[in-house]
């Protein structure tokens, strides 16, 4: 049965009910379990996209189902005028893992990075003369909420929603020279992705982060993190930027931290930390249910060996990829762990990922020329075989179509 064959009448109902904001795969998924997925046919994929880099620990994982249902019959919503044990409990995983800092509990990344926007904004207006601007990276995608597509240099997303917010300077990505150019009296702060995500998987060239840390310190402005995909572990390091060996002064979290409920967060060391009652507040952020599972996915990847599995079964999934080289045409694979773009050197990204449903394999095409691969930390060799027999099989199809 081809992907898509009983999809139709989810396809109909949408278009009555849904705004038309989104291009579906013609595919309905209705169960998962560990790397694999099943549709409404009863098909079976391998899901190498996990969510956009959500489900790290996979699909229907008992840690994270048992700490919802635990957590569901004793307190879901509190709001934030009361203290709650999850809340906390995260929060403390969460500086354990990465540096001395406070954590402010949101819903998603655009809306951690609109917290890191208006934190760098009075940090500026209080320890900068009133400093406001901040630096991006050309190429970087940072939400679609107004703030968040401010700071993010893609046109066709900006376009249409003009005028948005000021105070954002984009400079090319992996260059320290221009965005030390960039900074002025009216600069409060830089703020990028350690590997970019949405434009094909590039990380930063190893010392660059180190460099961009140095230029900060030097020139008295924050450096503020997106690891909304990069962290919880992905990279293989619980966040990407702990390889370089620094520490940044704000940084966003979401995507993987829920394991697939959504919540978000943002860090700040105690430099940056200017935020007071009153200046910034979320109804949902930061509710039990949320933390519960946040802290079910943490204690999961730091007690389960899945920083490990990441970097050694992200090796073998690149190996394996690159060995389909001879045959098709891969240029090479970019990025870190678990969070890997396929280069192509020709524009069948989309053809691709389309061909690779009809053999049980779940891609992200970005582009022409790159497939994105963000699969779940607990993906198995045996995840890697059949996903790449998988896409071997698309590729040949894509190649014999012309």
């Amino acid at each position: 049965m081809t992907a898509g064959a009983g999809v139709a009448g989810y396809a109909e109902r949408e278009a009555r009910l849904l705004m038309h904001t989104y291009t579906r795969q013609p595919v309905a998924l209705v169960s998962g379990n560990g790397a694999r997925v099943v549709d409404s046919d009863g098909r079976e994929y391998v899901d190498l996209v996990a969510g956009i880099a959500v489900n790290v620990l996979g699909h229907a994982h008992p840690a994270v189902t048992e700490a919802l249902a635990e957590q569901a019959k004793r307190l879901v919503h509190a709001s934030n005028l009361y203290y709650t044990e999850p809340q906390l409990a995260l929060a403390e995983k969460l500086v354990y893992s990465a540096f001395p800092s406070r954590v402010f509990f949101c819903n998603s990344g655009a809306e951690a990075v609109e917290g890191a926007i208006k934190l760098a904004r009075k940090w500026g207006k209080v320890h900068r003369n009133g400093a406001g601007t901040i630096v991006c990276a050309k190429g970087a995608f940072h939400g679609r909420t107004l703030g968040a597509l401010a700071a993010t240099a893609n046109a066709r997303y900006q376009e249409p929603f003009q005028p948005l917010p000021r105070g954002f300077v984009h400079v090319a990505y992996n260059d320290p020279a221009a965005i030390a150019a960039a900074i002025d009296s009216s600069t409060c702060a830089v703020m990028l992705e350690p590997i970019e995500g949405e434009s094909g998987v590039h990380p930063l060239d190893p010392g660059v982060l180190a460099e961009i840390r140095r230029i900060c310190d030097d020139r008295d402005v924050l450096l503020m993190l997106d690891e909304v995909q990069t962290g919880m572990g992905r990279t293989g390091d619980w966040w990407a930027h702990q390889r370089d060996g620094i520490t940044p002064d704000v940084m966003t979290i979401a995507k993987g931290l829920g394991g697939g409920v959504p919540i978000g967060a943002v860090m700040a060391v105690p430099r940056a930390d200017v935020l007071v009652p009153g200046d910034h507040g979320s109804t949902f952020g930061g509710n039990p249910l949320a933390c519960a599972a946040g802290d079910a996915v943490m204690r999961t990847i730091a007690h389960g060996g899945l920083l490990e599995n990441a970097a050694t079964i992200g090796d073998y999934l690149s190996e394996s990829l690159m060995s389909l080289a001879a045959a098709a045409p891969i240029e090479r694979i970019r990025g870190r762990g678990l969070m890997l773009g396929v280069a192509l050197s020709a524009d069948v990204a989309p053809q691709v990922s389309a061909a690779a449903l009809e053999h049980g394999v779940i891609v992200n095409a970005i582009g022409k020329r790159t497939l994105r691969l963000v699969p779940p930390l607990v993906l198995t060799r045996d995840d890697v075989d059949l996903a790449v027999r998988g896409l071997e099989a698309a590729f040949a199809d894509v190649q014999a179509t012309g």
